[in-house]
């Protein structure tokens, strides 16, 4: 190989001294003269930085490798000129996860960098969290060489080119670089896809290995900058004119608030009020009404309350706002076997046609509530909805006072713990409510650790907790904890995952340490896959191979890693209480192993009250799905 170091040297003053000025100026337009009219010359992988700095990403979670090594001499300047922050990780689906919480919790948009092959198939394993929960992310993957070389190290051993840009473009969108010349394209289509204001998600940036190094002139007027688009309403009356008959005909309606509804939660607030409707939630939409609020049914769906599934199974009529109908969410398509009417409101065309017999009001959901209200005037249709809200308040009653005598349980025997421990419920309750006391927030884990979570969380405003039902992505919420890393203001992140979700991805530990998260673990053990073991005995009555044989001693597993403070909850609320509050002190990274009761006694969970489209049930849910009228 030719000594190319002078030439490397000289490159690096010159990209390093761009950096500097970006960071000083806080944006890329610095770069403009009036000698070059704002057309510089620069390598592709500084080019695509340059192109993320003007959509406003800065953050940037890397695992490099030799697909992506030009990228990340370039980054490498850029985060030693301040001008972006660069978390590496060891995981590239826990990166992920931290990327998609940072874009869900921050509202700004990280990218993520990886190598080729394996870096991107696990990378792009994790970008389901963002899709499945409509968070935009850019997913930066190097890929291999436009030269047609064959069988390269790392990549599928196919020969043909691009099929990690297909599988991208299954996944989300995406697009290869295989020439600088598309830059400008990519970046058009990227804030498209990431920053879509119905239904953000992952976009796929492939970098080629001899793209990344060469050079091209990049005008930086015409690079797009971070999308925004208008709130929009229907341009016709007539759709409001079906829907201000639909609420004055209709009794019996209740509203289905999805995950969209979490940035219009004042409107939909102001809605139901106004027209007397009850309110179910979706596990993604805690906190759009006040917990306590007399209209709010809480979750309901397949693990729902049986308050939010009384509502939905005996309304005569839906309003389903910001959801895409998801199976767990909507019982299968047969939550509302009585409803024969839907009212959609969405921004998404696809989702607008997710039920039969809808009247369709796509756009904004506040524009197109706020319009609604409008037409409807005084005339809503509440005072005829009195009978209907007290028959919901009385189930939510029932719900409140069920759920009491679970998160109050005593701590039941245990054959697996040989002794007293804490029922699951209970468990969660108290760490829920130390959560909403010390203003932290939530980060839910799949498996029943979620499952009862979000049956149990008693949210005030959205931003409180993040549930993710949407791929319910085992690992999910202790890598979410990195999305706090480099962020002013961090906010404070306990993250509830089960022992089997946490041994997913148990690098966090490392990685939170070495980038400064503080937060906490709460790790609520069962020596079990519990959801899965729930599932197997109520479906087949025995469970297969979901338990833990080998016990696991948490607490020196997260001490070996020098800055964690690692706890034992004991066996008490008393304990667990004394736990968090020492945890919560400590100015990092702590986790906290509490045992949870394993066994099968009902008052140790919260039940199911919906129905869903799984193993030998499915007969059944076909056979209600026939009798719909939606």
């Amino acid at each position: 190989m030719l000594d190319k170091a002078p030439e490397r040297e000289q490159l690096e003053v010159e990209i390093r001294a761009r950096a500097e000025k970006i960071a000083a100026s806080g944006g890329v337009d610095v770069l403009a003269t009036t000698d070059n009219n704002g057309v510089v010359d620069l390598t592709l992988s500084e080019a695509l930085v340059v192109a993320m700095l003007k959509q406003e990403v800065t953050q940037f979670y890397a695992i490099f490798g030799h697909g992506s090594t030009d990228l990340g001499e370039v980054l490498r300047i850029y985060h030693e000129a301040r001008a972006v922050s660069v978390i590496n990780c060891r995981n590239e689906i826990e990166m992920a996860h931290a990327a998609t919480a940072y874009a869900w919790v921050y509202g700004k948009t990280p990218a993520v960098v990886t190598s080729i092959g394996p870096g991107g198939l696990q990378a792009m394993a994790g970008s389901l969290a963002a899709a499945s929960n409509g968070v935009g992310v850019y997913h930066i993957y190097g890929d291999e060489t436009t030269c047609g070389e064959g069988y390269n190290m790392q990549q599928i051993p196919k020969p043909e080119q691009g099929i990690f840009g297909k599988m991208g473009a299954l996944m989300g969108q995406s697009h290869t670089l295989h020439t600088p010349g598309s830059l400008r394209e990519c970046m058009r289509r990227g804030t498209a896809c990431v920053h879509h204001p119905y239904k953000a998600g992952p976009f796929f940036v492939m970098l080629p290995i001899n793209t990344q190094p060469q050079h091209t002139s990049i005008n930086l007027a015409t690079l797009p900058p971070r999308q925004s688009v208008q709130a929009l309403v229907p341009a016709h009356d007539a759709v409001f004119d079906e829907a201000v008959y639909f609420m004055r005909s209709n009794t019996k309606v209740v509203i289905k608030a999805g995950g969209g509804t979490r940035a219009n939660h004042e409107a939909l607030r102001r809605f139901a009020v106004k027209c007397g409707l009850p309110v179910v939630l979706s596990p993604g939409s805690s906190g759009v009404m006040m917990d306590s609020h007399v209209q709010n049914m809480h979750v309901g769906g397949s693990k729902g309350s049986i308050s939010g599934n009384y509502a939905m199974q005996e309304a005569e009529a839906v309003i389903v706002i910001g959801s895409r109908g998801v199976c767990q969410a909507d019982c299968s398509g047969v939550g509302y076997p009585n409803s024969h009417t839907v009212l959609n409101i969405n921004g998404d065309l696809d989702d607008l046609a997710h039920y039969a017999n809808t009247i369709a009001l796509p756009g904004d959901i506040t524009a197109v509530l706020d319009h609604l209200m409008s037409a409807l005037g005084d005339d809503t249709g509440a005072d005829n909805r009195k009978d209907w809200l007290r028959s919901c308040a009385a189930k939510k009653e029932e719900w409140s006072e069920f759920k009491k005598a679970r998160i109050n349980a005593e701590p039941l025997a245990d054959e697996v713990w040989q002794q007293p421990v804490l029922t699951q419920p209970a468990a969660l309750h108290t760490v829920s409510s130390f959560a909403n006391k010390v203003g932290a927030i939530k980060f839910f884990d799949a498996g029943d650790v979620q499952a009862n979570g979000f049956q149990i969380v008693e949210d005030d405003a959205p931003g409180q907790t993040f549930t993710e039902t949407g791929a319910s992505f085992m690992g999910f919420s202790g890598s979410a904890l990195l999305g706090a890393a480099y962020v002013n203001d961090a906010k404070y992140g306990i993250a509830f995952t089960g022992d089997g979700s946490f041994m997913m991805n148990p690098q966090i530990l490392i990685d939170g340490v070495e980038h400064g998260v503080r937060g906490m673990i709460a790790l609520f053990d069962n020596r079990r896959m519990a959801a899965i073991t729930g599932l197997q005995y109520d479906q087949y009555g025995k469970e297969f191979k979901t338990n833990d044989s080998v016990a696991v001693d948490y607490v020196a597993m997260a001490g070996s890693v020098n800055g964690v403070k690692a706890l034992h909850a004991g066996f008490t609320k008393a304990s667990l209480n004394a736990a968090l509050s020492d945890a919560f002190a400590h100015d990092g990274l702590s986790l906290i192993h509490i045992p949870v009761y394993s066994g099968r006694d009902p008052i140790a969970g919260m039940g199911a009250y919906g129905s869903w489209n799984v193993g030998n049930w499915v007969d059944d849910v076909q056979a209600a799905y026939l009798q719909s009228k939606i």
